[in-house]
Formats: C-alpha cells, sequence, structure tokens
C-alpha cells in the first residue's frame, strides 16, 4: 500500500546541512571524482597506446606465436627439405592474422606470407630460429620436448632412420593390443599412445607400475626393436662410440630408450617414464637422466650420445631458418599525432563525458536524498511527540524497504504506547478498588460508624489481601519481563503435581458445585521443571476455568505426551461459558478481561493467564487457548520434557535460571 505524505518545511530541530556534509554534495562529489579519474586514465591510456610509433615486436601475442613456431618446427622435423613450405607458411598466416616469413641463417628467402609484390623488410632480429635439432625451450613446453628433458632440445618429432615401416608397425600395434587385453584381465586399465616414430606405448591408468610387475602380461614382446630398429640403433651406437673414442673413453651399447651399457653396469629405464606411468618405449628416443648429480663419466656419455643423435639426424631434418613473425601489412604502425586540434577533441570528449557523470548523479543522488529527508522529517516528529503520518513507499528498493519498516516501527510504537496507557489506567482501578473498600472502612470506623468487630477486620484483610495478590502479580510479570525470575528446574512428575493443584483447589471447586478430576495416562514422560512455578502456572489456569464455570460444570486437568516424546501437554479443560472468538486472541494480554466492566463480582485481576503464558515461555514452552462460546474452554501448555530454559549461563553450583524478557 502506498502513502503520501506532505511536504515539510525545514522547522525546528532540522536544520538544512551544508552541501559540503550533506549526502547529496558527498554523492556528487565522489561521482565528479570518479568521473574525472576515469576520463584521465582513459585519456593517458589511449594517449600511451596511439603515440609515437610501434616498435617490431617478436611475437605480438606469445601464445599463437609458439603456436605457429612449434607447427613450422613440427614440418621441419619429419621434411629434409624446406621445399613446399609456402603453404603451410600462408595458412598459418591466415589462421592467427600475422606476417610470418622464413629465411635461411644467410637470410635467402625460403617463404613469406606477405602478399606485396615488395613486401617489406624484414626486422634486423628474427623472432625464433627453427632447428629441430636444438629447439628454443622458451617457445616449446618441457613436456613437448624429447622425453620431458628441458636439457634435449631435439624436437621429438624428428626420429629419422626410427621411424617405422607401415609393416613393423602394424606387427607392433598387435602386440600392444595383446597387452592391453592381458593387463584388463587383471585389473589394469591402460591407453595405447603413438609415438612419433610409430612405435605403440603402453600407457597404464593409475601409475599402478608395481601392479604390473605381477602380472604375465608379454610386456616384453615390445621390447625387442625391429629390423629397421636394430639398423638405426647400429648406426647410432657407431657414431656414440667414435665420440667416445675421439675422448680416450671406452665404447657403450645403446637401448632404444638411449639407455647404455658400459662393461657390466646396465642403466636403468629413465625415471621419467616410471613416474609416469608410461611403460619404456622401445625405438621412441628419450634421455637418460641427467644432472648436477651424475658422474662425470655419464655426462661425458651423455653428451656424446646426444651429438650422435644430431649427426644422424642431420640428413633427415630440414635445415635451420630464421623466422620472422610481425603485423600482417607492416612493421610499424603510424603513431597518433597530439595536435592542437586532437588535444581540442580529447578535452572536449572529456568534459562532455564528465557533465553527463555529473548530471546523471545529481539526478540519482536527488532521487535517493528525497525519501531520506522525508523518514528524517517523519523521525523528529515523532520525537517531538507529534502524529506521525506514514511515509510513502514510492518503490521496492533499499530506501522503499527502509521506509516501510519505519512505517512499521511508528505503528508499532504507536500501538505500544496505546498499550502502556491502558495498562496503566488497568493498574490504577485494580489498586484503586482495594485501597477504596480499605479507606472507606477505615474512615467509618474513625467516624464511628463502624464498629472494629471480628467481621470489620476480616473484611479489611480480605482487601489487604486482594491488594497484596495483585502486587504480587506485577511483581512476578516485571521481573519475568527483566530477565529476574528465576527458576529451580528438578525432576517432576507431572501426575504428582496435577494432583497437587487439584487438592489444592478443590474446597474452591466444592463451594462452586464444580466437579473438578485429574486425568494422566500412563507413559507420559516426567519434566525437568520448576514444580512451585509450574503449579502456579497450572493454578491460575484452574482458578480462571473455576471462576467461569457454573455450578454442575467440570474442570480438568490431563496430562499427554507428544508424538516424538520431547513434549509434554498440559490441559486445563473447563464446561464453562466459552470465550468469544473476537476476544480468544486477548486472553493472555495483561489486564484483559472477557467482562468489560470490571466488576469484582467474578474475582480476578486480569493477570493471571499473562502470567501463566510467561511461566511456560520460561520453561521454554508455550500456552494457547482455544474455546468455543457456550461450551467451554480448553487451555494448554506445552512443556518441553528436556529443559529449554533461555537465560545467561549461572556458575557452577547455582542451578537457578533466569527467564528471559520476551
Amino acid at each position: 500500500m502506498r502513502f503520501r505524505s506532505r511536504e515539510r518545511q525545514p522547522g525546528r530541530g532540522e536544520r538544512r546541512l551544508p552541501l559540503r556534509k550533506s549526502l547529496l554534495g558527498r554523492l556528487l562529489a565522489v561521482s565528479a571524482l570518479v568521473a574525472a579519474c576515469s576520463v584521465a586514465a582513459t585519456a593517458w591510456l589511449a594517449v600511451q597506446t596511439t603515440s609515437g610509433a610501434i616498435k617490431q615486436e617478436q611475437g605480438q601475442n606469445l601464445t599463437d606465436d609458439a603456436r605457429i613456431y612449434h607447427a613450422l618446427l613440427g614440418r621441419a622435423a619429419t621434411h629434409p627439405q624446406w621445399d613446399g613450405v609456402e603453404p603451410a607458411v600462408r595458412a598459418l598466416a591466415r589462421k592467427y592474422g600475422r606476417r610470418i616469413a622464413l629465411t635461411t641463417q644467410s637470410r635467402a628467402p625460403i617463404a613469406d606470407s606477405a602478399t606485396e609484390k615488395t613486401p617489406p623488410a624484414l626486422p634486423p632480429q628474427p623472432s625464433a630460429v627453427v632447428d629441430p635439432l636444438s629447439a628454443d625451450s622458451a617457445l616449446t613446453p618441457a613436456t613437448e620436448q624429447s622425453g620431458g628433458d628441458p636439457a634435449d632440445r631435439i624436437d621429438p618429432r624428428a626420429v629419422g632412420p626410427f621411424r617405422l615401416p607401415a609393416a613393423e608397425g602394424a606387427q607392433l600395434q598387435k602386440t600392444a593390443d595383446r597387452v592391453v587385453s592381458c593387463l584388463r584381465e587383471y585389473g589394469l586399465a591402460s591407453d595405447i599412445l603413438r609415438t612419433p616414430s610409430g612405435r605403440p606405448r603402453i600407457q597404464v591408468v593409475g601409475n599402478d607400475i608395481d601392479r604390473i610387475e605381477g602380472t604375465r602380461c608379454p610386456l616384453d614382446a615390445l621390447d625387442e626393436p625391429t629390423r629397421s630398429e636394430r639398423a638405426a640403433l647400429a648406426t647410432l651406437n657407431k657414431l656414440a662410440d667414435a665420440c667416445l673414442d675421439r675422448q680416450g673413453r671406452a665404447g657403450v651399447r645403446l637401448g632404444l630408450d638411449l639407455s647404455w651399457k658400459r662393461d657390466t653396469e646396465a642403466r636403468p629405464v629413465p625415471r621419467q617414464a616410471a613416474e609416469s606411468g608410461v611403460l619404456p618405449a622401445p625405438g621412441e628416443p628419450a634421455p637418460v637422466v641427467r644432472g648436477p648429480a651424475g658422474s662425470l663419466e655419464d655426462r661425458a656419455i651423455a653428451s656424446c650420445v646426444g651429438t650422435a643423435r644430431r649427426e644422424q639426424l642431420g640428413s633427415y631434418v630440414s635445415s635451420p631458418a630464421l623466422l620472422f613473425i610481425g603485423d600482417p601489412d607492416s612493421t610499424t604502425v603510424p603513431g597518433f599525432d597530439l595536435s592542437p586540434a586532437n588535444t581540442a577533441r580529447i578535452a572536449g570528449a572529456a568534459a562532455l563525458v564528465l557533465a553527463l557523470t555529473v548530471g546523471a548523479s545529481l539526478l540519482a543522488a536527488t532521487r535517493l536524498v528525497r525519501p531520506l529527508r522525508a523518514l528524517t522529517g517523519a523521525a523528529q516528529r515523532m520525537k517531538d511527540g507529534e502524529t506521525t503520518a506514514p511515509v510513502a513507499v514510492t518503490a521496492d528498493n533499499e530506501i522503499g524497504r527502509l521506509a516501510a519498516a519505519f512505517n512499521d516501527m511508528s505503528a508499532h510504537r504507536a500501538r505500544l504506547e496505546t498499550q502502556r496507557r491502558a495498562m496503566v489506567s488497568d493498574v490504577a482501578h485494580e489498586l484503586r478498588t482495594p485501597l477504596s473498600n480499605i479507606r472507606g472502612w477505615l474512615e467509618a470506623a474513625e467516624d464511628g460508624l463502624a464498629d472494629p468487630d471480628p467481621a470489620f477486620v476480616s473484611s479489611l484483610l480480605e482487601e489487604a489481601v486482594q491488594l497484596q495478590h495483585i502486587i504480587d502479580d506485577l511483581q512476578d510479570l516485571a521481573e519475568a519481563d527483566a530477565g529476574a525470575l528465576r527458576l529451580h528446574p528438578e525432576p517432576v512428575r507431572i501426575d504428582e503435581l496435577l494432583g497437587q493443584v487439584a487438592a489444592a483447589h478443590q474446597a474452591r471447586a466444592e463451594t462452586a458445585g464444580v466437579t473438578l478430576t485429574v486425568s494422566v495416562p500412563g507413559g507420559t514422560p516426567a519434566l525437568t521443571a520448576d514444580p512451585v512455578r509450574l503449579r502456579q502456572a497450572v493454578g491460575n489456569l484452574v482458578s480462571n476455568a473455576l471462576r467461569h464455570t457454573g455450578p454442575g460444570g467440570t474442570v480438568t486437568l490431563c496430562a499427554r505426551g507428544s508424538d516424538g516424546g520431547d513434549e509434554v501437554a498440559v490441559e486445563v479443560a473447563d464446561t464453562g461459558s466459552g470465550i468469544p472468538a473476537d476476544d480468544l486472541p486477548y486472553v493472555f494480554d495483561r489486564f484483559w478481561r472477557a467482562e468489560k466492566s470490571r466488576s469484582r463480582r467474578t474475582g480476578g485481576s486480569g493477570l493471571g493467564l499473562a502470567i501463566a503464558r510467561k511461566l511456560a515461555e520460561g520453561h521454554g514452552g508455550s500456552a494457547e487457548a482455544a474455546s468455543t462460546e457456550g461450551q467451554g474452554s480448553v487451555f494448554t501448555l506445552r512443556l518441553p520434557v528436556s529443559p529449554r530454559l533461555p537465560g545467561r549461563r549461572e556458575a557452577p553450583g547455582n542451578a537457578d535460571t533466569p527467564i528471559t524478557a520476551i
């Protein structure tokens, strides 16, 4: 629902803030500062990126340049000449939008993607050198280098004479299929990887190398080199022995994985292959582990093996070529001229952006501040004690929800004020009646109109007891509201407690001609509660039921456990006059009585039910009422079996538990 509130001029206590201190001024200042910084940063970036000549860079995009280099390196590793590379260069240039040129080391053209008849001059420094026997580690990940060893710069696609003929590759593929099928029977999942040489490799899923050793699968069938591999390995061994002989060292016997045997010692399978879960792949060059931890002899052998590989592969790969990667059409881009005209355009655009930003911020800030001012005015009127009209809720946003919450708070405050005034009036009325009676009797005695006989004293005592009862009830409620009413929980048998309450009210029930009964079925769980306060709560309900039940009626006290066994419901049912449906929500309010005349004919101060509910809530439970007018009422206290008493924790040894104000 929308409410409209009239505009109110600033009055007492509503002094307008200076613009520099107001929310509107701060929003404008912040928006202007942000806009100015944004414009300045944008102008600075534009000048920095467009002023001067853009120099030739080696690889405008490192990822694309690395892919171009990797593609051309693979081509060089599998072809002995650069002949026919022109289409591949043009295709890469179209794919990545770059100019790509290849030249010999003497800068003789090999291929160029430039379409001009006279292409622009190449920069003085190449982007990279395409040499499959000495790959650039900055452009080739270590995992794509030979064997995964960063020290071996030979491209793994350069296999030369180790490339298997089709027949040998097919035979090894069949063997690999048999090995995979065998491993599968042992519960080991594995895949077949195809290496650049065409030799299959077995990769076990999960790196479970230990379990492989216990199988009977023909793993050794893939260890033996083929006919073509034996010939290539023999040539490589001769080249390596020749290198070692020149250094005065003994020759070695190389394996397909480039491990070697020296005298009686055999080098193990490279550690990288074992840890990766890939079985040794004969025929696939993989360097022996070497580094600072290796011996001088090992490093010398490894060096000669590397030299022999490059010598053997030299005739199978393309010669080194210079790679140039740049812009598609030229090597430079003209700068942005900061002439007075261009500077004026930049300043004008910046001023326009700043003006638009400030204008939009002013509009938004005004719409934001207007409801806040309305809330401030309404709060000030509430403080001054004036009647506050609801603030207009114009939108469902943070400010609108704040206004709605303020309206709810204002309405709740008005209801509380009305209740407070009614309570003060009720308290005055309840205290005035016994005090007026006491004063009247005492004045009559003073004037000699009444004799201070036992009947006189008994009447005064009855009024004093009634007055004390009201004061005690008010004190209990005040302590409950302040969290100072303490409970002393202990195990309580609910059937015994209800019997005690019935016995205490039996005489009054007989006087009123009302039958008072107790019904507690077997299996009702025991409670942990304050027996004194619980008897007080149930007694208040019984007193109320006896007060509204005529002669011949019945008041029944019963208790039953819940289905889950964690709660006990204590009911006080009567066959009295009942409560109208419109009055039922207010039966637990303080000083509320169905008899609006507040006559004492039926007794009661209107606090008994309120105290019963407070005591039930203090035990962690609740109180509720149901009634049918003319048939009777049922008041129920729902109490947890285990104590859920709210309040602060007492020191050890003190079992008192305060009731928290609700």
